[in-house]
C-alpha cells in the first residue's frame, strides 16, 4: 500500500464517553481486513507524562517495552491489537513545548519568535507523523484525548486540520464522538448538544466525516437522519454506540454499524475482504459463558477508582476467559485491613492479589492480607508493592526480624529488606526516573512460573524505584521464600515464591500490562486456575 492513511477521533459534549475503546474497536476490526495498523493518543494536559500523576485523578499509570509511562488508553490499544505500543504512540503537551523550548534554547529557531503556529503545530505534526513515517503501518488512528471546545485541545485540532490539506484528500478522516442524552422526563433522545459540538469542531475548520453517537437508546432512522442533515455527514456514518455487557462487544457492534466500511470507503480503501473476527469472537464466547466462578481479593490503595487498576481487571478477564470461569473481582481497600477484622474482610475468597502502589498508606493492611494467604493457603499473587510486602510479610512472621520494613516506609528499620536501588539513590527528580519499560528475567527450573511461563528466560515490564535486598536473601531462601527469577545482568530478585504453598507468588514486574485478549498473561492464567482449583475444596 502506499501513503499512509491517517483517522482522527476527536471528542464531544462530554469526557470519559470511550474515545479510546472506539478508536480500539475501528483498530481491531482494519486489523481483522489486513491492514496494518497502529493507535496514538495526544493528551492536552501540561504534565510531561503520567507518571507523576495520582492514580486517583488520572486512573493507572500504562508503562510499555521501552519504557513509556503513558495514558491507561494505550493498555486498550495494546490488549484489542496485541500490538506493543511505545513512546511515539502517546504526547502530552508537556512534551510537546519542553521539546520546543529545548529548541528555541539551543537556538534551532534563528531568532525568531516562537509561536504556537507555526512551532507548537509543526511539533504535533511531526509527533502524529512518527507511526506513520516508519513505513511500518497503512493506517495510524489518532485519539485527541478531552473534548472539542476546551482550550486546551485547541493546538491540537488546528493541527489536524493543517494535516488535512497536507496530506491531500482521502488520506485523513475525521470522527467523532459524542453523546446523544436521553431525558427521562421528555422520555426522548436530544440531538442539539451534538449539533453544538459539531458546529464547535466546524469552527475550528474540520468537519466531522462521521459521527459515532454514544446513547443509551437506540436511535431511529428519523434521529439518524436528523443528526445527518444538520451535522453535515452522510445518514450511513451516523454511527450509534449503545451502552454495551463489556468493551470486547464494542468491535461487533461497530461492524454491525459499518464503522470500518464507511472508514475505508472515505479514505478510497479495499473494502472487499472480510474481517476475520474468530478468535476474538471465541474469547468472546468463553467469556460470556462460564462454566464456573471464583472470588478474587484485590487488595489495593486506590479501589475506589476502578481505573487504577484497569490492567489487572482487564487481565483477570481474559484469565477467567481461558479458565472458562467467571473472575469475580471484590476491590478491599488495604487501609481498612487490621488483624481484629481481617477475617471478616477477606472470608469466602479464592484468591488474593495485593496490588502495586507508592507510599506507607494501606501498608499494614496488605501484609496482613498477605499473611492471611499465607497461612490459609489461599492462592496468592503479589504485583511490584505486593511482592515486597510478601518479603516484609514473611521476614516479620517467619524470620521473626521486627520491625522489617521497607526504606520507602521506614528509612530507620534495623531490617530494610526492601531498599531503594543504588542507581536510585541520588536521584531527585521524580518524573520518568524510575525502573521502567521491559527488564529480562531468568526462571529457576521447577518453580511454579517456569511451569506456568514455560520458559526460561522471560521479558517484563517494570515501574519502581525500591528492590528486593539480596542481604537478606540467605536468610529468607533457607527459611523458605525462595528467590525463582533473578535479573541476569543486576543479580537483583524479580520473583519469590513459597513451595510449600499451594500457590504463593510474588513478582517484582507489572504482569497486567502484557495481558492481551489474543496472549492472556500466564501469570494470570495460573494464578486463576489455583483460585478455581481452590474453590472446588
Amino acid at each position: 500500500m502506499g501513503t499512509t492513511k491517517y483517522i482522527f477521533v476527536t471528542g464531544g459534549v462530554s469526557s470519559s464517553l470511550g474515545k479510546g475503546i472506539i478508536a480500539a474497536s475501528l483498530a481491531k476490526l482494519l486489523q481483522a481486513r489486513g491492514y496494518r495498523v497502529a493507535i496514538q493518543k495526544l493528551d492536552p494536559y501540561i504534565n510531561v507524562d503520567p507518571g507523576t500523576l495520582n492514580p486517583y485523578e488520572h486512573g493507572e499509570c500504562y508503562v510499555t517495552d521501552d519504557g513509556a509511562e503513558t495514558d491507561l488508553d494505550l493498555g486498550h490499544y495494546e490488549r484489542f491489537l496485541n500490538v506493543p505500543t511505545s513512546q511515539a504512540n502517546n504526547v502530552t503537551t508537556g512534551r510537546i513545548y519542553q521539546s520546543v523550548i529545548e529548541k528555541e534554547r539551543r537556538g534551532e529557531f534563528l531568532g525568531k519568535t516562537v509561536q504556537v503556529i507555526p512551532h507548537i503545530t509543526n511539533e504535533i505534526k511531526e509527533r502524529i507523523q512518527i507511526l506513520g513515517n516508519s513505513g511500518d503501518y497503512d493506517i495510524v488512528i489518532t485519539e485527541i484525548g478531552g473534548t472539542v471546545g476546551d482550550i486546551e485541545s485547541l493546538p491540537y485540532i488546528e493541527s489536524v486540520r493543517q494535516l488535512k490539506w497536507e496530506l491531500g484528500n482521502g488520506n485523513t478522516l475525521f470522527i467523532h464522538l459524542t453523546l446523544i442524552p436521553y431525558l427521562s422526563a421528555a422520555r426522548e433522545l436530544k440531538t442539539k448538544p451534538t449539533q453544538h459540538s459539531v458546529k464547535t469542531l466546524m469552527e475550528s475548520g474540520i468537519q466531522a466525516d462521521i459521527l459515532v453517537c454514544r446513547t443509551e437508546h437506540e436511535l431511529s432512522e428519523d434521529l439518524r437522519a436528523k443528526l445527518a442533515l444538520f451535522c453535515n455527514v452522510e445518514k450511513d456514518a451516523v454511527i450509534e454506540s449503545i451502552d454495551a455487557s463489556t468493551i470486547y462487544d464494542v468491535p461487533n457492534m461497530m461492524l454491525e454499524e459499518g464503522l470500518d466500511r464507511i472508514a475505508l470507503r472515505k479514505l478510497h480503501l479495499d473494502q472487499n475482504v472480510q474481517p476475520n473476527l474468530e478468535q476474538w469472537n471465541n474469547f468472546l464466547q468463553r467469556h460470556k459463558n462460564p462454566k464456573g466462578n471464583v472470588r478474587v481479593g484485590l487488595i489495593g490503595k486506590y479501589v475506589e477508582l476502578q481505573d487504577s487498576y484497569k490492567s489487572i481487571l482487564e487481565a483477570f478477564i481474559h484469565a477467567g476467559a481461558t479458565n472458562e470461569v467467571a473472575v469475580e473481582v471484590v476491590s478491599i481497600h488495604s487501609e481498612f485491613i487490621d488483624t481484629k477484622n481481617i477475617e471478616n474482610e477477606l472470608k469466602g475468597l479464592d484468591g488474593i492479589l495485593v496490588a502495586p502502589g507508592f507510599g506507607e498508606r494501606g501498608i499494614e493492611g496488605k501484609i496482613e492480607a498477605v499473611r492471611y494467604a499465607r497461612e490459609n493457603d489461599l492462592p496468592f499473587l503479589g504485583i511490584c508493592l505486593g511482592m515486597q510486602m510478601a518479603v516484609i510479610e514473611y521476614a516479620r512472621n517467619i524470620l521473626g526480624l521486627k520491625g522489617a520494613n521497607s526504606t520507602e516506609m521506614d528509612v530507620n528499620t534495623p531490617y530494610p529488606v526492601i531498599d531503594l536501588m543504588e542507581e536510585q539513590k541520588h536521584i531527585t527528580k521524580k518524573g520518568g526516573t524510575m525502573r521502567l519499560g521491559a527488564w529480562k528475567c531468568d526462571l529457576k527450573e521447577g518453580s511454579i512460573v517456569s511451569g506456568i511461563y514455560q520458559k526460561q528466560s522471560i521479558l517484563e515490564r517494570h515501574r519502581h524505584r525500591y528492590e528486593y535486598n539480596n542481604k537478606y536473601r540467605d536468610l529468607l531462601e533457607n527459611a523458605g521464600l525462595k528467590a525463582t527469577g533473578i535479573n541476569p545482568d543486576t543479580g537483583l530478585v524479580e520473583i519469590v515464591e513459597i513451595p510449600a504453598h499451594p500457590w504463593f507468588v510474588g513478582v517484582q514486574y507489572h504482569p497486567e500490562y502484557k495481558s492481551t485478549v489474543a496472549n492472556p498473561h500466564p501469570l494470570f492464567v495460573g494464578f486463576v486456575a489455583a483460585a478455581f482449583k481452590h474453590s472446588k475444596q
